[in-house]
């Protein structure tokens, strides 16, 4: 047999399997991205489902931050950058320059290593989307921001001071609220880049927890550099090494039962 008719056969029954099991959100294919000369990331191939959370773990300069920020094309408020391959996201190719960036950051949703509100009250940070979207009306409005911030887990904890300044709340609250900004916006994917790495311990189970029932409505991308966080809240796990995807599984199998050498030296702590 022609050994491409074979391959490609393995990779439709492998792309069939994959949407049999749920919806494909992203698709990346034969991603190639470079820093001037860098070739930061090399041939990735990932699959990102709806409806569950995806956590992208490896060694610091690894690409996993680099992956990410490609997935809402953030990537490209850097000088030199370039890429080749595709991303497809609900079928069609972000990298493809009439996709407009301002509709694909409407879907794709963002949360920050350090919690960053706006220098606002917590009503005005979660109400921002909605207002850039045009609308106005107070009583559409108030609805949002409590639902957002419910969504976020945090109402309780904030409806009697709503006019009060973000930055009065503690890092924890902070980072909670930010999530609920990006609720505001209804997004269909939330992106997470180490979204707990400048927490305490308390506040990282909240976050944790919060991910976890969010998942119900959103698909979310964790980039962590915690593996222990990646066990307890991913579905799936990919293992970024060198620019390169080494593994990429269910969290469980990467855990327990790595295929790949290099995957089982980083979890044990050989390197990374």
């Amino acid at each position: 047999m022609n050994t491409t008719i074979s391959v490609d056969r393995e990779r439709m029954t492998k792309q069939n399997e994959a949407v049999n099991k749920g919806q494909i959100v992203y698709k990346t294919s034969q991603l190639n991205l470079w820093y001037g000369e860098n070739h930061a990331l090399k041939n990735i191939d990932l699959d990102i489902m709806e409806n569950e959370v995806t956590a992208i773990i490896g060694p610091s300069g690894c690409g996993k931050s680099t992956y990410i920020k490609t997935l809402n094309r953030m990537i490209e408020l850097v000088p030199s950058v370039r890429t080749s391959g595709e991303i497809v996201y609900r079928n069609r190719n972000i990298l493809d320059k009439s996709y407009q960036v301002e509709e694909l950051r409407t879907k794709v949703g963002m949360v920050f290593q350090k919690p960053n509100p706006f220098p606002k009250s917590i009503y005005e940070n979660v109400a921002y989307g909605p207002k850039i979207h045009g609308i106005r009306d107070k009583k559409i409005l108030d609805q949002i921001v409590e639902k957002s911030l419910r969504g976020a887990a945090i109402w309780d904890e904030v409806k009697d001071r709503l006019n009060q300044n973000a930055y009065g709340l503690s890092g924890g609250q902070q980072q909670r609220l930010c999530i609920a900004r990006c609720l505001a916006i209804e997004p269909d994917v939330i992106l997470m880049d180490e979204p707990t790495s400048a927490l305490d311990p308390i506040s990282t189970l909240k976050v944790e927890e919060l991910v976890q029932d969010l998942k119900k409505d959103y698909s979310i991308i964790i980039v962590t550099h915690n593996m222990q966080q990646a066990a307890r809240i991913s579905d799936k796990t990919a293992f970024f090494l060198n620019g390169e995807v080494v593994e990429f599984s269910e969290t469980d199998k990467i855990f327990s039962n790595p295929s790949d050498k290099r995957t089982e030296d980083y979890i044990t702590g050989r390197f990374g």
